[in-house]
């Protein structure tokens, strides 16, 4: 029988993809205790980055918080196959999130809601964290945004 995870995925049809494997010498997850630290994760889809360029510049807001969502997908799909369901997350601890912004860029915070509203249509109240949104002068592959995360896990 599916876990309340996996039937809301299922309801917004919404397909956790593969883990995108890892662009140098990490790991995509690691557990420790009870928490899982997911590595960044970039808007890649289909084995591709979706969403390259300067928020703000290239990228609009609206661009770029969807490509925070694809990040957030992304993480889930670190977190599925690190604990092999995502049924085993207890709760979203901590989001963040890296814009690769103009320098004078400061909707970081309309960016990531991007990510943000992604966890919690998935995970309810569980899906509810702190987080932290950072400009960055650039992002492996050019990419536009980057979300990482840690959750508590059962």
């Amino acid at each position: 029988m599916a876990g309340k995870v996996e039937t809301r995925l299922k309801e917004l049809g919404i397909v956790v993809p593969a883990v995108v494997p890892p662009a140098a010498n990490y790991v995509p997850g690691v557990i420790t205790g009870n928490l899982l630290f997911t590595a960044g994760q970039l808007p890649m889809q289909d084995g591709k980055l979706a969403t390259a360029g300067k928020v703000g510049g290239e990228v609009s807001v609206e661009t770029a918080a969807v490509a925070a969502q694809l990040c957030a997908l992304n993480v889930l799909a670190v977190a599925k196959a690190s604990l092999g369901s995502l049924e085993r997350i207890k709760r979203l601890v901590k989001v963040v999130g890296f814009i690769n912004g103009v320098p004078d860029f400061a909707d970081h915070a309309k960016v990531m809601n991007g990510a943000s509203d992604f966890f919690v249509s998935v995970l309810g109240e569980a899906g509810k964290h702190a987080r932290s949104s950072v400009g960055m002068g650039s992002l492996p592959f050019n990419a536009s945004v980057e979300v990482e995360a840690i959750f508590e896990i059962e």
